[in-house]
Protein backbone atom coordinates (compact mmCIF):
# COMPACT_ATOMS: atom_id res chain seq x y z
CA UNK A 1 0.00 0.00 0.00
CA UNK A 2 1.07 4.00 -0.73
CA UNK A 3 -0.30 6.34 1.30
CA UNK A 4 -0.42 9.89 -0.65
CA UNK A 5 -0.30 12.96 2.55
CA UNK A 6 -0.58 16.33 1.16
CA UNK A 7 -2.42 19.43 3.01
CA UNK A 8 -5.19 19.98 0.58
CA UNK A 9 -6.83 17.55 -2.48
CA UNK A 10 -7.84 18.53 -6.18
CA UNK A 11 -11.67 18.25 -4.94
CA UNK A 12 -10.77 21.08 -2.44
CA UNK A 13 -8.41 22.83 -4.39
CA UNK A 14 -8.18 23.44 -8.05
CA UNK A 15 -4.15 24.21 -8.03
CA UNK A 16 -1.61 22.46 -10.35
CA UNK A 17 -0.48 20.93 -7.50
CA UNK A 18 -3.23 19.41 -6.48
CA UNK A 19 -4.31 18.42 -10.07
CA UNK A 20 -1.04 16.99 -10.64
CA UNK A 21 -1.01 14.69 -7.39
CA UNK A 22 -4.02 13.14 -7.91
CA UNK A 23 -3.88 12.38 -12.10
CA UNK A 24 -0.16 10.64 -9.74
CA UNK A 25 -2.93 8.90 -7.13
CA UNK A 26 -4.95 7.66 -10.61
CA UNK A 27 -2.24 6.12 -12.44
CA UNK A 28 -0.84 4.13 -9.43
CA UNK A 29 -4.22 2.88 -8.92
CA UNK A 30 -4.32 1.86 -12.61
CA UNK A 31 -0.93 -0.25 -12.51
CA UNK A 32 -2.14 -2.31 -9.02
CA UNK A 33 -1.33 -0.15 -6.56
CA UNK A 34 -3.32 0.30 -4.02
CA UNK A 35 -3.22 4.40 -2.40
CA UNK A 36 -4.81 5.90 0.81
CA UNK A 37 -4.92 9.76 0.12
CA UNK A 38 -4.73 11.54 3.32
CA UNK A 39 -5.03 14.98 4.40
CA UNK A 40 -1.75 16.13 6.53
CA UNK A 41 -3.75 17.19 9.54
CA UNK A 42 -5.41 13.94 9.57
CA UNK A 43 -2.24 11.97 10.20
CA UNK A 44 -0.76 11.04 13.22
CA UNK A 45 1.90 9.11 14.35
CA UNK A 46 0.01 5.98 15.81
CA UNK A 47 -1.21 5.85 12.26
CA UNK A 48 1.95 6.16 10.16
CA UNK A 49 4.01 3.09 12.47
CA UNK A 50 0.43 0.70 12.26
CA UNK A 51 -0.54 1.07 8.82
CA UNK A 52 1.22 -1.33 6.87
CA UNK A 53 2.49 1.18 3.96
CA UNK A 54 5.26 0.30 1.59
CA UNK A 55 5.48 3.78 0.90
CA UNK A 56 4.45 7.46 2.16
CA UNK A 57 4.74 10.08 -0.72
CA UNK A 58 4.45 13.10 1.27
CA UNK A 59 3.32 16.75 -1.13
CA UNK A 60 2.23 19.30 0.74
CA UNK A 61 2.96 19.20 3.97
CA UNK A 62 2.25 22.13 6.35
CA UNK A 63 -0.74 20.45 8.54
CA UNK A 64 1.73 17.41 9.02
CA UNK A 65 2.53 17.65 12.73
CA UNK A 66 6.21 17.15 14.00
CA UNK A 67 5.29 14.05 15.62
CA UNK A 68 4.13 12.76 12.41
CA UNK A 69 7.11 13.73 10.63
CA UNK A 70 9.44 11.85 13.34
CA UNK A 71 7.36 8.77 12.60
CA UNK A 72 8.09 9.21 9.30
CA UNK A 73 11.59 9.08 9.45
CA UNK A 74 11.53 6.09 10.36
CA UNK A 75 9.47 4.51 7.15
CA UNK A 76 10.29 4.46 3.71
CA UNK A 77 8.61 7.89 2.38
CA UNK A 78 9.55 10.53 -0.82
CA UNK A 79 9.02 14.16 -0.49
CA UNK A 80 7.08 15.25 -4.15
CA UNK A 81 8.15 19.10 -3.62
CA UNK A 82 5.65 21.31 -5.44
CA UNK A 83 7.70 24.66 -4.06
CA UNK A 84 10.51 25.33 -1.78
CA UNK A 85 8.54 24.45 2.06
CA UNK A 86 12.67 23.77 3.21
CA UNK A 87 12.76 27.91 3.41
CA UNK A 88 10.89 29.79 5.96
CA UNK A 89 10.09 32.43 3.12
CA UNK A 90 8.93 29.39 0.78
CA UNK A 91 10.39 31.68 -1.45
CA UNK A 92 14.23 31.54 -2.85
CA UNK A 93 13.97 34.86 -5.18
CA UNK A 94 14.24 36.68 -1.74
CA UNK A 95 18.10 35.74 -1.98
CA UNK A 96 21.26 35.89 -4.15
CA UNK A 97 21.55 33.09 -6.22
CA UNK A 98 18.35 31.54 -4.92
CA UNK A 99 20.49 30.47 -1.53
CA UNK A 100 19.85 31.09 1.54
CA UNK A 101 21.47 31.60 4.97
CA UNK A 102 21.63 28.69 7.60
CA UNK A 103 19.26 30.51 9.80
CA UNK A 104 16.40 30.40 7.00
CA UNK A 105 16.46 26.71 6.11
CA UNK A 106 13.71 24.66 7.97
CA UNK A 107 12.59 20.80 7.90
CA UNK A 108 16.07 19.86 6.50
CA UNK A 109 16.65 16.31 8.50
CA UNK A 110 12.99 15.72 7.21
CA UNK A 111 14.65 15.89 3.50
CA UNK A 112 17.64 14.21 4.19
CA UNK A 113 15.82 11.35 5.69
CA UNK A 114 13.30 11.31 2.53
CA UNK A 115 14.19 7.92 0.49
CA UNK A 116 13.98 10.96 -2.71
CA UNK A 117 13.24 14.34 -3.01
CA UNK A 118 11.54 14.58 -6.04
CA UNK A 119 11.28 18.15 -7.92
CA UNK A 120 8.91 19.03 -11.13
CA UNK A 121 11.99 20.30 -13.28
CA UNK A 122 15.80 20.36 -13.26
CA UNK A 123 15.44 23.95 -12.26
CA UNK A 124 13.59 23.59 -9.21
CA UNK A 125 15.95 20.31 -8.60
CA UNK A 126 19.41 22.61 -8.83
CA UNK A 127 18.01 25.33 -6.58
CA UNK A 128 16.57 22.43 -3.52
CA UNK A 129 20.06 21.27 -3.62
CA UNK A 130 22.21 24.54 -3.83
CA UNK A 131 20.06 24.86 -0.80
CA UNK A 132 20.17 21.41 0.75
CA UNK A 133 22.96 20.13 -0.45
CA UNK A 134 21.71 16.73 -0.60
CA UNK A 135 22.32 13.57 -2.97
CA UNK A 136 18.54 12.63 -3.12
CA UNK A 137 16.83 15.14 -4.76
CA UNK A 138 15.97 14.50 -8.10
CA UNK A 139 14.20 15.97 -11.04
CA UNK A 140 10.98 14.06 -12.45
CA UNK A 141 10.96 16.46 -15.29
CA UNK A 142 7.58 17.54 -16.28
CA UNK A 143 4.14 17.11 -14.63
CA UNK A 144 1.07 15.16 -15.20
CA UNK A 145 -2.54 15.51 -17.34
CA UNK A 146 -4.82 13.70 -17.50
CA UNK A 147 -5.36 11.64 -20.95
CA UNK A 148 -8.39 13.89 -21.53
CA UNK A 149 -6.67 17.48 -20.56
CA UNK A 150 -3.81 15.97 -23.22
CA UNK A 151 -6.40 15.25 -25.76
CA UNK A 152 -7.55 18.41 -25.47
CA UNK A 153 -4.93 20.49 -25.73
CA UNK A 154 -3.70 18.46 -29.24
CA UNK A 155 -6.94 19.66 -30.68
CA UNK A 156 -6.84 23.11 -28.79
CA UNK A 157 -3.39 22.89 -30.64
CA UNK A 158 -4.44 22.46 -34.39
CA UNK A 159 -6.90 26.03 -34.11
CA UNK A 160 -6.33 28.69 -35.54
CA UNK A 161 -5.01 31.35 -33.44
CA UNK A 162 -5.59 35.55 -33.64
CA UNK A 163 -2.57 37.46 -33.39
CA UNK A 164 -3.02 38.24 -29.59
CA UNK A 165 -1.07 37.66 -26.62
CA UNK A 166 -3.23 35.66 -23.50
CA UNK A 167 -2.26 37.04 -19.80
CA UNK A 168 -3.16 35.36 -17.11
CA UNK A 169 -5.00 37.50 -14.61
CA UNK A 170 -4.44 36.31 -11.54
CA UNK A 171 -4.65 37.80 -7.89
CA UNK A 172 -1.39 36.28 -6.89
CA UNK A 173 1.24 38.65 -6.55
CA UNK A 174 3.81 36.70 -7.53
CA UNK A 175 2.23 35.73 -11.25
CA UNK A 176 2.79 39.15 -11.71
CA UNK A 177 -0.24 40.46 -14.33
CA UNK A 178 0.33 43.65 -14.01
CA UNK A 179 4.00 43.68 -15.68
CA UNK A 180 2.80 41.33 -18.26
CA UNK A 181 0.03 44.01 -19.24
CA UNK A 182 2.57 46.82 -19.06
CA UNK A 183 4.88 45.07 -21.62
CA UNK A 184 2.04 44.55 -23.76
CA UNK A 185 1.02 48.07 -23.55
CA UNK A 186 4.86 49.25 -24.07
CA UNK A 187 5.33 46.83 -26.91
CA UNK A 188 1.55 47.79 -28.78
CA UNK A 189 0.50 43.88 -28.52
CA UNK A 190 -3.49 43.30 -28.28
CA UNK A 191 -3.48 41.34 -25.19
CA UNK A 192 -6.62 39.47 -23.35
CA UNK A 193 -6.79 38.51 -19.78
CA UNK A 194 -7.56 35.14 -19.18
CA UNK A 195 -8.86 33.43 -15.62
CA UNK A 196 -12.12 31.12 -14.92
CA UNK A 197 -12.00 28.14 -12.34
CA UNK A 198 -13.73 25.91 -15.29
CA UNK A 199 -10.26 24.36 -15.92
CA UNK A 200 -11.60 23.59 -19.87
CA UNK A 201 -13.25 27.11 -20.50
CA UNK A 202 -9.55 28.34 -19.55
CA UNK A 203 -8.17 26.32 -21.77
CA UNK A 204 -9.63 27.56 -24.38
CA UNK A 205 -9.52 31.07 -23.87
CA UNK A 206 -6.17 30.81 -23.51
CA UNK A 207 -5.62 28.97 -26.84
CA UNK A 208 -7.23 31.51 -28.93
CA UNK A 209 -4.13 33.30 -29.05
CA UNK A 210 -0.91 32.67 -30.66
CA UNK A 211 1.15 33.63 -27.59
CA UNK A 212 1.32 33.65 -23.85
CA UNK A 213 3.33 36.62 -21.66
CA UNK A 214 4.23 35.65 -18.58
CA UNK A 215 6.70 37.44 -15.53
CA UNK A 216 6.42 35.65 -12.63
CA UNK A 217 8.58 36.92 -9.79
CA UNK A 218 9.38 34.18 -8.14
CA UNK A 219 10.81 30.51 -9.57
CA UNK A 220 7.94 28.34 -11.27
CA UNK A 221 8.86 25.18 -10.56
CA UNK A 222 7.74 23.74 -13.57
CA UNK A 223 4.68 25.86 -14.67
CA UNK A 224 1.57 23.92 -15.99
CA UNK A 225 0.12 27.04 -18.13
CA UNK A 226 3.81 27.90 -19.55
CA UNK A 227 3.97 23.95 -20.41
CA UNK A 228 -0.28 24.26 -21.56
CA UNK A 229 0.76 27.15 -23.26
CA UNK A 230 3.47 25.19 -25.52
CA UNK A 231 1.20 22.49 -26.00
CA UNK A 232 -1.54 24.16 -27.81
CA UNK A 233 1.29 25.77 -30.01
CA UNK A 234 1.73 29.41 -28.70
CA UNK A 235 4.85 31.31 -28.19
CA UNK A 236 5.54 31.88 -25.08
CA UNK A 237 7.35 35.14 -23.71
CA UNK A 238 8.66 34.88 -20.30
CA UNK A 239 11.72 35.52 -17.72
CA UNK A 240 14.22 33.41 -16.24
CA UNK A 241 12.33 31.90 -13.41
CA UNK A 242 10.52 29.35 -15.63
CA UNK A 243 11.20 25.93 -14.61
CA UNK A 244 9.95 24.44 -17.97
CA UNK A 245 11.82 27.07 -20.22
CA UNK A 246 15.37 24.81 -18.78
CA UNK A 247 13.87 21.56 -19.81
CA UNK A 248 15.37 19.84 -22.88
CA UNK A 249 12.01 19.25 -24.26
CA UNK A 250 10.94 23.24 -24.61
CA UNK A 251 11.91 23.09 -27.77
CA UNK A 252 9.00 21.05 -28.78
CA UNK A 253 5.33 22.43 -29.21
CA UNK A 254 1.82 21.34 -30.20
CA UNK A 255 1.33 17.73 -30.62
CA UNK A 256 4.98 16.65 -30.23
CA UNK A 257 5.26 18.59 -26.73
CA UNK A 258 1.68 16.59 -25.97
CA UNK A 259 3.00 13.23 -26.61
CA UNK A 260 6.07 13.91 -24.62
CA UNK A 261 3.96 15.09 -21.71
CA UNK A 262 1.86 11.34 -22.48
CA UNK A 263 5.00 9.97 -21.77
CA UNK A 264 5.26 11.40 -18.36
CA UNK A 265 2.19 9.73 -17.45
CA UNK A 266 3.95 6.19 -17.47
CA UNK A 267 7.95 7.54 -16.54
CA UNK A 268 6.69 9.24 -13.02
CA UNK A 269 4.61 6.80 -11.93
CA UNK A 270 6.77 3.87 -12.53
CA UNK A 271 9.52 5.58 -10.68
CA UNK A 272 7.70 6.25 -7.71
CA UNK A 273 6.63 2.35 -7.63
CA UNK A 274 10.58 1.50 -8.57
CA UNK A 275 11.04 3.10 -4.71
CA UNK A 276 9.15 1.19 -2.81
CA UNK A 277 11.88 -0.96 -2.69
Amino acid sequence: MIVFIADFFAHEIMGGGELNNQELIELLRAKGQIVEAKKSQQVDASYISTCGAKLFIVANFLGLSQQSREALKAKNYVIYEHDHKYLKTRDPARYKNFTAPAYDLINVEFYQKAKKVLCQSTFHASIVKRNLKLDNIESVGGNLWTESALQMLETLALRDKQHKCAILDSPIAHKNTPTAVRYCEATDRDYTLCSGNDYHKFLNQLGENDTLVFFPQTPETLSRIVVESRMMGMKVITNKLVGATQEEWFKLKGVDLVEKMRSKREEIPNLIIGLMQ
